[in-house]
């Protein structure tokens, strides 16, 4: 069962039987930089960058583009390697703007997002000259009217809409259907009244529309329809108010494998049905065709991450359960906690061996729902063994808390046989750095 779930990941083992990622022992990577770790297999990232580069490419043509979605993994070192490789930079608060910026995107590459922007983020962006603010609500559209007058400048935006759509995946992570918090619903005509609003501005320019259905989605037909309700609404506003838009944002939301039997298409066969619609839509509505763009995040950093802990204690209940704890936890992975998120595991010193006993891997923090994977399947474990998780990449980090005052893990890339500290780990003193004493 080890090998498999390693060849399941893309990983390899190496002849002393160890868990390799990116060419490094993990055992190195967990003795130079201590546990829990997370690690960016740096090829794989950038490889995942270049597929939907160049699928889009082959599929739409030059006049489209990936975003990468940072909330997944909003690093200085991920927003630089997304950039390097072609990739516009998608951020939802001023925290992800500054990072892209510190990063050295340029601003006019940023796509704005968010629900509840606040005055000063707005602002913000506005004088760094951000490219596009996904516009969300009529709230947003207020404060953009005020500070684009008093700071005499210009908004070139996107409309974000909820097309009523539902994929099969998490509640915590649908975003498109009617009774969501995101956007401007198109069933109940508040996109449309968006379009009529957003043209009457003149300080805003409508460039586009964007629509968002949810994550970790592995049916393509959902995405389908979608982007056929985007290009159908395009050509509407054309016919009955004129208004001409010249991008389709299609978001994101392509799913990962977390488990073995998880089978998600892949990133040049999602591209290529999105592509596929809006063709054949723009044709069907004689459209001139927009320029695309896709908003991946889980699909670029997921499958390239992998987290290391040390077992610590271990507690066996007969005839229940046997927990292995580990030295992380919710507080620096909250998705199986939050949503039931599911995750894989092999021991790394022993990646090739037999795994024999069934097992809960359990985190430190002070709650009976911290617990990191409820049943895996390993060799005997023993306290201070290394554990590897897989499919760690995506809202680990990025989700991280200082919960019981654990500091956060520390970050590294991976990559032809050397890492790199992308992200320190925090210390006692950082966890106290802005209290202040009586």
């Amino acid at each position: 069962m080890s090998l498999a779930t390693v060849a399941a990941h893309g990983f390899r083992i190496n002849g002393a039987g160890h868990l390799e990622l990116a060419g490094i022992d993990a055992l190195v990577l967990a003795r130079d930089f201590g546990t829990p770790l997370h690690v960016l297999d740096e090829g794989r990232l950038r490889a995942n960058c270049g597929e939907y580069r160049d699928a889009l490419a082959q599929a739409y043509g030059r006049n489209a583009r990936a975003i990468f979605a940072s909330k997944a993994c909003c690093t200085v070192a991920t927003c630089q390697i997304a950039h390097q490789e072609g990739m516009g930079i998608d951020v939802a608060s001023g925290g992800e703007l500054h990072t892209a910026l510190r990063a050295g995107v340029p601003a006019k590459d940023l796509y704005f997002h968010g629900n509840n922007k606040t005055p000063d983020e707005i602002e913000y962006a506005l004088r760094t000259g951000v490219g596009r603010f996904v516009v969300d609500n009529d709230h947003e559209f207020d404060l953009l009217e005020t500070l684009t007058a008093r700071l005499d400048t210009t908004a070139d935006i996107l409309l974000r809409l909820t097309p009523g759509i539902e994929p099969h995946t998490h509640q915590a992570i649908r975003t498109g259907g009617v009774d969501s918090k995101f956007g401007f619903g198109m069933l109940d005509g508040a996109a449309y009244r968006a379009v009529v609003r957003s043209s009457r501005m003149p300080r805003v320019r409508l460039r586009g529309l964007h629509a968002h259905i949810g994550s970790q989605v592995f049916d393509l037909e959902p995405f389908r329809t979608s982007a056929g309700a985007l290009v159908d609404f395009a050509a509407r506003i054309r016919d009955e108010l004129d208004v001409t838009v010249d991008e389709l944002n299609l978001g994101g939301g392509l799913g990962i494998r977390y488990v073995t039997t998880d089978e998600p298409p892949s990133i040049t066969g999602y591209v290529r049905a999105l592509a596929d619609v809006v063709t054949a839509k723009v044709r069907e509505h004689r459209l001139s065709p927009p320029r695309l763009s896709v908003e991946p995040g889980r699909s670029i950093v997921g499958s390239a991450g992998v987290t290391l802990y040390t077992v610590g204690a271990i507690k066996s209940i007969p005839g229940v359960r046997t927990y292995v704890a580990v030295d992380g936890g919710m507080f620096e992975n909250p998705r199986p906690a939050l949503y039931g998120a599911h995750y894989e595991a092999v021991a790394a010193a022993r990646a090739a061996d037999a795994a024999t006993d069934v097992m809960a891997v359990a985190g430190r923090c002070c709650e009976s729902g911290d617990v990191l994977i409820w049943e895996v399947r390993l060799p005997p474990v023993r306290s201070g063994d290394l554990l590897a998780v897989f499919g760690t990449g995506a809202y680990t980090y990025s989700m991280a808390s200082n919960y019981n005052r654990f500091p956060r893990p520390a970050v590294v890339l991976a990559g032809d046989g050397r890492a790199r500290c992308v992200v320190e780990r925090e210390t006692y003193d950082d966890l106290l750095r802005k209290d202040v004493a009586l």
